[in-house]
């Protein structure tokens, strides 16, 4: 079977001479409509080496054009004058989150020939969420002249027996690659290189889990397509990588970018059976509406459904009231299928409607105006994920969230993406 995964070339700062706790900063898709978030972030680093000078923050999404060359400089600058390759890695990591829990994972590369963001994919890495391909284009403009990557995706394996990641540790593990507290109440974070013999282990391991046999035994069929990596977090900023890497390949030919940089992407692998990993529902909240007729629409579109899965509850918010509309008869398994089926036609049949995907109860309150509906509803447990890809594939896109905002993986390590 084709090899999904790799170690890397991964680039560090010295942070010996580096405050790591500068240079880390949260996921770009973190904090959208909070731009006071990302200004906080530029004071605390206050000038200081920071992968904040590498990324363009999704709240900034609309100075995409003016920011883009300030970040490509600033690439080749720390390429020049700060990062250091530490060739032919992995590295395990353990970060404590804002409850004080411990998540681990492995920093590695994937083949991004193994990944596959259409619905009803079989490949080894498939996204658990719909691709809206009209959010891509302006991430690739970010990545098309970039010369490194930041990974701020997470990709899951279902490791039930905990196999791959658990057996890892400081014994193992002895070298340390950062160890640092994380800005704006980020937990904190320790990096350790993997020897030969712990990434062997690891290799073996993550091997196992798409024998036939073990297919059989979790999903119940030996003959299904093995699922090893399911994308947890950032699935468009790796289908970004992917639209990348084939406009290369298009570009060079199949047989020379073979062994391009492009086509690997830079990730952390986490167990879906972590205890650590809390999913969390991703809340809709609607900009530019009228709640009263928002409102009313959607209590006719719910009295219409006439499907057959279990009965649903969706609370709404606004500044004048707050509810829950029940629903009876839905149609998809999961309420935010249901809510974002109305949602999707609702916003393209009333002009200047927009909507936003917020992470917490509290961000979503705090939203709430005259002009704005707040939507929050129970998610999906994290024990049905891989299941329902492999036999319904990919679910509604922003259906659920790995732990609160604080909690999201920040950028620390990078890779070269150019020859």
């Amino acid at each position: 079977m084709k090899k999904a995964y790799f170690s890397a070339d991964i680039l560090l700062p010295d942070f010996n001479k580096t405050d790591a706790k500068k240079w880390a900063v949260i996921a770009c898709d973190q904090f959208t409509s909070e731009p006071h978030y990302w200004e906080s972030a530029k004071k605390f680093i206050d000038g200081a080496p920071s992968t904040l000078d590498l990324i363009l923050p999704e709240v900034y999404l609309c100075e995409t054009e003016v920011r883009i060359p300030t970040i490509n400089a600033n690439m080749e600058k720390y390429l020049r004058d700060l990062l250091v390759c530490h060739p032919d890695s992995m590295i395990y990591v353990e970060r404590e989150q804002s409850d004080g829990s411990v998540r681990r994972g492995i920093v590695m590369a994937v083949d991004l020939e193994c990944y596959d963001f259409k619905r009803g994919a079989d490949s080894l890495i498939r996204a658990t969420e719909a691709t809206v391909i009209e959010r891509i284009p302006p991430r690739v403009a970010i990545r098309r002249d970039a010369s490194i990557e930041l990974p701020h995706v997470m990709l899951l394996i279902d490791d039930p027996d905990r196999t791959v990641i658990e057996p890892l540790s400081t014994e193992s593990c002895p070298e340390i690659a950062y160890d640092t507290d994380l800005m704006l109440g980020g937990g904190h974070v320790c990096g350790r290189y993997l020897g030969e013999a712990a990434k062997q282990q690891v290799s073996d391991a993550l091997d196992s889990l798409i024998t036939p046999a073990a297919m059989e035994k979790r999903y119940g069929a030996a003959t299904l397509a093995p699922l090893l990596f399911a994308v947890g977090d950032g699935n468009h900023s790796l289908a970004t990588a992917k639209t990348i890497y084939e406009e290369i390949k298009s570009t060079l030919g199949a047989d020379a970018a073979a062994d391009h940089p492009a086509r690997y992407a830079l990730v952390e692998i986490v167990n879906i059976h972590d205890d650590a990993l809390k999913f969390e529902p991703i809340y809709r909240v609607v900009f530019n509406a009228e709640p009263e007729h928002l409102l009313s629409s959607l209590r006719a579109y719910l009295g219409a459904l006439s499907g057959t899965a279990e009965a649903q509850t969706i609370e709404y918010i606004t500044s004048d009231e707050s509810g829950r509309l029940d629903v009876a008869h839905p149609e998809k398994q999961l309420t935010v299928g249901t809510l974002q089926d109305f949602l999707d036609v609702y916003v393209k049949e009333n002009a200047g409607v927009e909507i936003d995907y917020i992470h917490g109860v509290d961000s979503v309150k705090s939203l709430i105006n005259k002009n704005t509906v707040g939507f929050i509803f129970d998610g999906m447990s994290k024990s049905e994920l891989f299941k329902t890809v492999i036999y319904d594939g990919a679910l509604p896109r922003k259906t659920f969230s790995m732990g609160h905002a604080e909690d999201k993986r920040y950028y620390l390590e990078c890779r070269k993406i150019t020859k």
